[in-house]
């Protein structure tokens, strides 16, 4: 599986989303062609500097693990919920960053497009997996949470391998997550809410929009090769 076949252009994405299937959930994905614009300025300069795709995947991972493991070794402390949603921006934009290199500048290859999509699995569940030891999270719920991510990004992959394309529909899709974890680990960090039983049912909804976002990539992946 080549790069460019795991991190399609903006257009060809939401092509993938919408297709001739009927129109597609609004999704903070769908932003991805602006901010892409904005980095592309960046993006040159890796290019210039001699800094590979592969290395900017590897690198939002790795930056992913380590914020990961500042949670587990402080559950209780605030200061590294404000970590979540700081990394979870900048590896929206290495992920931005890697996918334009391996287009623009010829860096395509198959191990990136393993990478990517491997790296988009691991980095989520460093990222979330520890908020299960943080007080005011549901351990169990946060864990399914972590879970339907991984499922719901396979069911994307799978869709390639029954001949359509690969499938970004759905209400909460990898920026949707980042969006809705950065904006409640930003609020716990900070003090602006306190802990108590909402957080469970933010989670809930969230596990709700992940098997409706599994359902519907199911269902649009086999309609397309019909």
């Amino acid at each position: 599986m080549l790069q460019d076949a795991v991190d399609l252009p903006g257009a060809t994405r939401a092509t993938a989303r919408a297709g001739s299937l009927g129109t597609h959930v609004a999704s903070v994905y769908d932003l991805k062609p602006r901010f892409q614009q904005l980095l592309r300025p960046v993006c040159r300069a890796c290019a210039r500097a001699g800094i590979t795709a592969n290395q900017v995947t590897v690198a939002a991972a790795v930056m992913s693990f380590g914020i990961g493991a500042t949670i587990t070794i402080w559950p209780d402390a605030r200061w590294p919920l404000l970590l979540v949603p700081a990394g979870l921006f900048v590896r929206m934009a290495l992920n931005a960053i890697d996918g334009m290199l391996a287009r623009e500048h010829d860096m395509q290859s198959a191990l990136g497009g393993v990478l990517n999509e491997l790296g988009d699995v691991f980095s989520d569940a460093a990222l979330y997996l520890p908020l299960a030891l943080v007080g005011g999270f549901p351990p169990l719920l946060t864990v399914v949470f972590v879970l339907l991510a991984v499922i719901s990004e396979m069911t994307g992959v799978v869709g390639v391998a029954i001949g359509a394309s690969r499938r970004y529909d759905g209400p909460m899709g990898k920026s949707d997550r980042a969006f809705w974890l950065g904006l409640l680990t930003l609020l716990l960090g900070l003090a602006v809410v306190p802990t108590g039983p909402w957080i469970t049912w933010v989670i809930v909804a969230l596990n709700v929009l992940l098997l409706l976002t599994i359902v519907q990539r199911s269902r649009r992946a086999v309609a397309e090769v019909r």
